[in-house]
């Protein structure tokens, strides 16, 4: 299995295929959120990082001006970037990133982290279909995909 694609209608179907990525997270994974502005990556971000922390009402700002947010699950630390306003590759050194791949990175924007970007992630391709209906192409994680069926 290569990809699996998502129909996200509305704001539960985003969070229901939150839980499902919640449950096969691991240390040093990198959930990497593709696609274009108001597409529904900090949605998506929100639903995720509320599910892996076991927090539905946990308060998740959007790093759109500190760039990171750190947050501590369960079983390790989550950074959520936001690198929209990334100027330069270089900037992620002194965003700690080579630390947060010691827990898991959450980004959005992610092409943003050209040669920095990880191989072994979880990349979600959001796209739009229509005024309400989302979709969400998800590759990677050759060994965890099929669990996301």
């Amino acid at each position: 299995m290569d990809e699996l694609l998502y129909a996200l209608p509305d704001l539960a179907a985003t969070e229901a295929l939150a839980q499902k990525i919640a449950l096969q997270i691991r240390k040093q994974d990198s959930i990497l959120l593709f696609g274009p502005l108001g597409v529904g990556k900090t949605s998506l971000a929100r639903a995720l990082l509320r599910a892996v922390c076991h927090d539905p009402a946990m308060e998740v700002p959007s790093p759109s001006f500190t760039l990171v947010q750190q947050y501590d699950a369960p079983n390790f630390s989550l950074y959520h970037y936001d690198l929209w306003r990334l100027q330069d590759e270089e900037e992620l050194i002194e965003l700690d990133w080579d630390d947060a791949r010691e827990g898991v990175t959450l980004v959005e924007w992610p092409e943003r982290l050209g040669s920095w970007l990880p191989e072994d992630s979880l990349q979600i391709h959001l796209s739009i279909q229509s005024k309400t209906l989302r979709q969400a192409k998800l590759i990677g994680w050759k060994d965890r995909l099929s669990l996301l069926s």
